[in-house]
């Protein structure tokens, strides 16, 4: 009996924290490790302290998008049109779109090189085969299942591959705990940016909302326990352990980081083939879980914000997710990367949606008659609007810097 609820625990556990744990995945991306790996590369371990902040700030928005999810039977979207009106769900639904569609080449070329870097092949024979692998999962019958244990083994890989590399690193402790002490080094301003937006994800808390309903429909009870810190946290470890990884092995040689593959390529004369085989394996589970789960993000919120059939096994919602993942391996095979015009797009798109977004999801989960005893407390209150202010600041300084600077 004892094994038995033993057993029902730990599986309940895990069914709690897969909708956190599914955001990380979808949010370390390989671009997200590319901006972590140069932090470590630039400034060793000196900033350090601002993983802490940046997973604050997505822990208080990803908590508020779970207790819209938990608390409601309509989506987020449904809520925001009720509110809002029809064209602020238009604007959200095509702009993350936009951006996912902007953004999956990236996704689509870490899978190409993570897996062509080792074989001796080229990286878009693997980009075409995953991107098709990826659509396939659509035609599953149940394609949320699917996609949340593809998920999990997806950050379990890349969890146990950066901590291996890790230990093959021997980090300097000393220097670690230094640099939890806030600093500013020298031209580090930009970085620091643009770790902060690519950690505190508003689009990833928003999508929570959507996962926790999932999770709630198929739950026995039609009950769903607010786990998604532990996402959280998973996100904040995978940070720090990267940028661990940098700071031992690419800042004392002053190696530059123009993508995630460098860090492989230091790797293999200092360690052996091994140690770069193991954080390939680590850059393509971040690469593809991100190529699937960002291309649900858009396809999914595009198709509910166009007003088809709710629901990510619904065809009008795999059928825009499809798009995503044919848009990015499209732009990827052309241009062989990720053009410079469409990062500017989806920059510009992100300047306005992102503080958009994210005021509507403090303002539903402050409204009491939609909350209940879900809204937020006054601790959330004053953390979202140190959110709100910081990602108003952000849309201020990447407006000046792409049109005025």
């Amino acid at each position: 009996m004892k094994r038995k609820i033993s057993r029902n625990f730990v599986y309940g556990w895990i069914n709690s924290v897969i909708p956190g744990i599914i955001i990380a995945a979808v949010v370390f991306g390989p671009s997200k490790m590319t901006i972590t790996s140069k932090l470590g590369a630039s400034y060793g371990y000196s900033l350090v302290w601002i993983v802490p902040i940046a997973i604050f700030f997505m822990a208080i928005f990803t908590g508020m998008g779970s207790r819209i999810g938990m608390q409601n039977t309509k989506s987020l979207i449904q809520l925001i049109q009720m509110k809002y009106g029809r064209l602020a769900v238009l604007c959200i639904g095509v702009g993350i779109f936009l951006v996912a569609a902007s953004f999956q080449a990236g996704n689509a070329i870490g899978v190409g090189i993570s897996l062509a870097e080792p074989t001796g092949t080229k990286p878009h024979i693997w980009l075409i085969i995953f991107t098709i692998m990826g659509i396939s999962l659509l035609f599953f019958r149940s394609f949320y299942r699917v996609m949340e244990r593809l998920m999990l083994f997806m950050v379990l890989l890349m969890f146990l591959s950066f901590i291996v590399t890790l230990i093959l690193a021997k980090p300097d402790m000393e220097s670690f705990f230094r640099g939890s002490i806030p600093s500013l080094p020298n031209g580090s301003e930009g970085l620091i940016l643009a770790f902060m937006a690519s950690c505190f994800s508003i689009v990833g808390a928003f999508y929570q909302a959507y996962i926790v309903q999932e999770r709630k429909k198929r739950s026995a009870t039609g009950v769903y326990q607010d786990k998604s810190l532990m996402g959280v946290i998973m996100l904040a470890v995978m940070s720090i352990v990267v940028m661990m990884c940098a700071a031992s092995i690419l800042y004392p040689r002053q190696s530059e980081v123009k993508s995630a593959l460098d860090m492989a390529n230091v790797l293999t004369p200092l360690f052996g083939s091994y140690a770069s085989g193991v954080f390939l394996t680590g850059l393509f589970a971040a690469s593809f879980s991100s190529l699937v789960g960002n291309a649900t993000v858009g396809g999914s919120l595009l198709a509910e914000a166009l007003g088809l059939k709710k629901g990510m096994d619904k065809l009008g919602s795999r059928v825009c997710i499809a798009s995503v993942m044919v848009i990015g391996a499209s732009v990827a095979i052309l241009f062989q990367g990720l053009p410079l015009q469409l990062i500017v797009l989806a920059q510009s798109i992100t300047i306005f949606l992102v503080p958009f977004i994210g005021y509507m999801m403090f303002d539903i989960s402050n409204d009491a008659s939609i909350m209940k005893d879900n809204k937020n407390t006054k601790f959330q209150q004053a953390g979202g609007l140190l959110g709100l202010l910081f990602l108003t600041g952000l849309a201020v300084y990447n407006f000046y810097d792409l049109f005025i600077k």
